[in-house]
């Protein structure tokens, strides 16, 4: 999966967050992110996460292997 598609796929979930993605090891399967949403305010992290993976559309342990997910909402 290339970085793009995953910044696409969580910023259309998401239309108002802030998107950052690294990938971890340079082949495109290990992925770090970080989403800053308001969407996420009242959820708990483990919430917003679910939320996330959820945009990916059954995408991980596919085409995406591993993504390391940091997650909050704006201050």
């Amino acid at each position: 999966m290339r970085e793009e598609e995953l910044r696409a796929m969580i910023a259309a979930a998401f239309p108002d967050a802030t998107v950052t993605i690294t990938d971890l090891a340079g082949d495109g399967d290990h992925y770090a992110a970080h989403v800053v949403s308001a969407a996420f305010r009242g959820m708990t992290r483990v919430a917003q996460h679910k939320a996330v993976y959820a945009a990916l559309g059954g995408r991980m342990g596919g085409e995406l292997h591993a993504l390391q997910l940091t997650t909050g909402v704006p201050s």
